[in-house]
């Protein structure tokens, strides 16, 4: 087909991504724990919205598997979902995973997640704003996961390319760059729950000049994917590399 996205209801979305998760590896055959955890977070918080979907889970194991990192930065960690993930995805290269949390309730939560799930060997939290931990950060990663706050992703960006925490063959991917549709425009989702469309907006704005940026940054290769709610993978550009 030529064009890029297919045109869904909120209904037929749902048994989209029914038919997606019956015809992956995973799930309806992600790792029980995960699983679990995923279920538990979604009746035990009214943000969990703010969490990735089973099938993210699962993509985000599947790239761990093929892109084979030895260290990745999860910046966002919320209850461990996602950690959790690229430490399932990361078993036969035994990546260290760093993960990034602010809420003190959060990371009391993560932590407890990581304890129960024995992921501590490899898995390492660190606390604080997102900007600290980025610039605190030492050595470079091969996969980065951005899930965090929308408006200052232009700001955890510029951190990473100007520290070099991106590994020469790794990949940065951006979350949630569609912001429900309101970084096309405010009119884009006429489904999204009138007590969040103020959040969405403010991202959706902010991420608008985030993704143009990104298209004016020569240090860099940016492909923009229809995934879950948008995902901008990036990596150095050929001249980039050449440099070093």
């Amino acid at each position: 087909m030529l064009a890029s996205v297919l045109s869904f209801a909120p209904e037929q979305a749902t048994a989209v991504a029914d038919y997606c998760h019956e015809h992956s590896d995973g799930p309806p055959d992600l790792p029980k724990h995960i699983e679990d955890l995923w279920q538990w977070t979604c009746r035990s918080f009214e943000d969990a919205d703010r969490m990735s979907s089973l099938l993210q889970g699962q993509w985000m194991i599947w790239m761990a598997q093929w892109i084979a990192p030895k260290r990745v930065l999860d910046v966002g960690t919320y209850s461990g979902f996602s950690a959790l993930a690229w430490y399932e995805g990361t078993k036969h290269t035994q990546a260290e995973i760093v993960t990034l949390e602010l809420s003190e309730q959060m990371i009391a939560v993560a932590k407890d997640v990581f304890e129960k799930h024995k992921v501590g060997d490899r898995v390492k939290i660190v606390e604080g704003l997102a900007s600290d931990g980025l610039s605190n950060a030492e050595g470079n990663f091969d996969i980065i996961f951005l899930d965090v706050d929308k408006v200052n992703y232009h700001i955890y960006i510029d951190i990473i390319l100007s520290k070099k925490l991106l590994s020469p063959r790794g990949v940065i991917l951006c979350d949630n760059v569609f912001a429900r549709g309101l970084t096309i425009g405010k009119d884009f989702n006429p489904y999204l729950e009138e007590s969040m469309r103020p959040f969405w907006e403010e991202s959706g704005d902010a991420l608008r000049a985030f993704n143009k940026g990104l298209m004016e940054d020569s240090r860099i290769d940016v492909v923009l994917l229809p995934l879950f709610d948008g995902v901008t993978q990036i990596k150095w550009s050929a001249s980039s590399l050449q440099a070093e």
